[in-house]
C-alpha cells in the first residue's frame, strides 16, 4: 500500500493544511479536527487507498484505516501537512471547544464515568457470577461450601464498587473539573459517611434522625447518597470552583491548610443541606421516568428506545446513559437499559454483516465483516458509521433489529447486574436470565440481518466503494 499516496488523499479532500486545528491517532483511526467541515469531501475521502469508512463523532473527523496502518498513513499525513502531531487527549479538547454547550456537558459526563467503568464492571460480572451460583446452591443444582474462602470473599468482593460508588465518581470528577482529587474523593466519602443512615435502608426503616440547618430555617434527613450520581457531580463541581477560587485569593503561605479547610467545610455543608436533598429528588424523578417508559404496557417504550438507540450514538449522547444504568442498579438491583442498548448494538452487528454477505465488493466486505463482529462486541462505532450509515439502509435495518430486540427484554423483564458491557460478553451481566439474554441477542442480530437483507442492494454502493 502507497501511504503516502492516502495521506495525500486525506489532506486534498479536507480542504488543505491550513483546514486542520489538530491531528492525532488511535489504533485503527486518523483523528482530525477540522476547522471547516463544508470543506470536507467524505466521498472523496471513504475512497482514499486504504480507509476503510469515514464519519464524525465528538467534534472529530475519523477515517478508519486499521491497526498497523493508520500510524504510517498518519506520519506521512503531517509530513505533507507540515503539522506537529497532537495527543489524542489534545484531539478531543480541540474538538469540544467547538462543541455546542449540550454536547459538552454530555462529554463532561462521559470524562467521569469512562475511567471508573472498568471497575463497574469487575463488580458487575462478579455479582452476576454470584447470583448464578446463588441460584444453583439454592435449587440443588450445585453443590458447594459457600462457607469457604473463596465464596465468602468473592460474595463480599461483589458489590464493593456499588457500595463505595460516590467516592469513584467523585475522584473522576474532581479531576475532569480541574480540582484535587483526594479532596474530591472526600466529599464522596462524607456523602457515605457511616454515621448517615444508609440510603438502602430507607425504605425498610424510614428515615430515622432529621438534622436542623442553617440555623433552623429547615429540617433535612440524615440519610446517606449510596447508588447516587447526580447529586456527587454536582457536588465536586462546587468543590472544585471554591477551590480554584481559593488558590488564587489565598496566600501562599497558608494556602495548603485554608484552602483545603474551606473547600471541603462549605461543600459538604452545601451538599448535604441544599446539593443532596434536591439533585436527588431529580435524579429519581430521572429514574422513575425512564423506567416508566421502559414499562409501557406490551413493551411499546422499550421497542422505541432499542429502535432510537443507534441514533443517540450517532448523535454522540449515549455517554449519558451511564447514569442511568447505575440509577436503576442503585434502585432496583438491576439496569433494565443495558439490556436495550445491547440489543441494538448486536443489531447493527447483524446488518453490517448482511452487508459483508451481500456485497460483491472486496473492499466492502473486508471492513463490514470485522465492523460487524465488532458491534457484537458491543463496539458499534465502525459498523455504525463505517458500514451501515454510509449506505443508509442497513443502518435502518439495525434499527428495526435493536427495537425487536429490546421488545423481547421488556416483556421478560430482563435485567443486568452491572453495566460497561454489551454484546457477547453483556452475558455475564446476565447470568440469572442467561437463555432470555441469547434469545434477546438473536433477535435482534436475525431482525436487523434479514431486514438489511430485503431492502439493501449491493448495487447501490458499488457505485461508492
Amino acid at each position: 500500500m502507497d501511504y503516502k499516496k492516502a495521506a495525500q488523499q486525506v489532506l486534498d479532500n479536507i480542504g488543505g493544511a491550513s483546514n486542520i486545528v489538530s491531528a492525532a491517532h488511535c489504533a485503527t483511526r486518523l483523528r482530525l479536527v477540522i476547522a471547516d467541515n463544508s470543506k470536507v469531501n467524505k466521498k472523496e475521502l471513504e475512497n482514499a487507498a486504504g480507509a476503510k469508512g469515514v464519519f464524525e463523532a465528538q467534534g472529530q473527523l475519523q477515517i478508519i484505516f486499521g491497526t498497523g496502518i493508520v500510524n504510517k498513513v498518519y506520519d506521512e499525513f503531517t509530513a505533507l501537512a507540515g503539522i506537529t502531531g497532537a495527543s489524542k487527549e489534545e484531539v478531543k479538547q480541540a474538538a469540544a471547544s467547538k462543541a455546542p454547550w449540550y454536547q459538552r456537558a454530555i462529554k463532561t459526563l462521559g470524562d467521569i464515568f469512562v475511567p471508573i467503568i472498568p471497575a463497574i464492571v469487575a463488580s458487575g460480572f462478579l455479582m452476576g457470577i454470584m447470583e448464578a451460583l446463588n441460584f444453583m446452591v439454592n435449587n440443588g443444582f450445585l453443590n458447594i461450601d459457600t462457607s469457604g474462602s473463596i465464596y465468602v470473599f468473592a460474595q463480599l468482593f461483589s458489590n464493593t464498587a456499588y457500595t463505595f460508588l460516590p467516592i469513584l465518581i467523585a475522584f473522576s470528577a474532581a479531576k475532569v473539573f480541574g480540582g484535587n482529587q483526594f479532596l474530591g474523593a472526600v466529599i464522596g466519602m462524607i456523602m457515605i459517611h457511616p454515621n448517615l443512615q444508609n440510603a438502602w435502608t430507607v425504605a425498610s426503616e424510614g428515615v430515622q434522625t432529621y438534622q436542623s440547618v442553617f440555623g433552623g430555617l429547615y429540617k433535612i434527613p440524615l440519610v446517606g447518597y449510596q447508588g447516587h450520581v447526580i447529586p456527587v457531580i454536582i457536588a465536586v463541581w462546587l468543590m472544585c470552583q471554591i477551590e480554584k477560587r481559593l488558590h488564587k485569593v489565598v496566600p501562599a503561605m497558608i494556602d495548603l491548610f485554608v484552602t483545603p479547610l474551606v473547600s471541603v467545610f462549605v461543600t459538604g455543608y452545601l451538599t448535604l443541606a441544599v446539593i443532596g436533598p434536591i439533585f436527588t429528588t431529580l435524579e429519581d424523578g430521572i429514574i422513575n421516568g425512564v423506567q416508566a417508559l421502559i414499562q409501557l404496557p406490551f413493551g411499546i417504550g422499550s421497542f422505541i428506545m432499542g429502535g432510537l438507540y443507534a441514533v443517540t450514538v450517532v448523535a454522540g449522547i449515549h455517554h449519558m446513559y451511564t447514569l442511568i444504568d447505575l440509577g436503576q442498579l442503585a434502585k432496583f438491583g438491576f439496569t433494565y437499559w443495558l439490556p436495550l442498548a445491547s440489543a441494538a448494538n448486536v443489531a447493527q452487528g447483524g446488518a453490517a454483516f448482511a452487508v459483508a454477505l451481500k456485497s460483491k465488493n472486496a473492499k466492502v466486505k473486508s471492513m463490514a465483516l470485522p465492523s460487524a463482529l465488532s458491534a457484537c462486541m458491543g463496539i458499534t462505532e465502525p459498523a455504525i458509521f463505517g458500514v451501515n450509515l454510509r449506505y443508509f439502509k442497513p443502518f435502518i435495518g439495525g434499527l428495526a433489529g435493536g427495537a425487536c430486540g429490546a421488545l423481547y427484554a421488556s416483556v421478560t423483564g430482563l435485567g443486568a447486574t452491572g453495566t460497561g458491557v454489551t454484546g457477547i460478553f453483556g452475558i455475564l451481566l446476565h447470568l440469572h436470565m442467561p437463555l432470555q439474554y441469547l434469545i434477546m441477542m438473536a433477535i435482534s442480530f436475525g431482525v436487523s440481518f434479514a431486514v438489511t437483507w430485503v431492502i439493501w442492494t449491493p448495487e447501490s454502493e458499488e457505485a461508492k466503494a
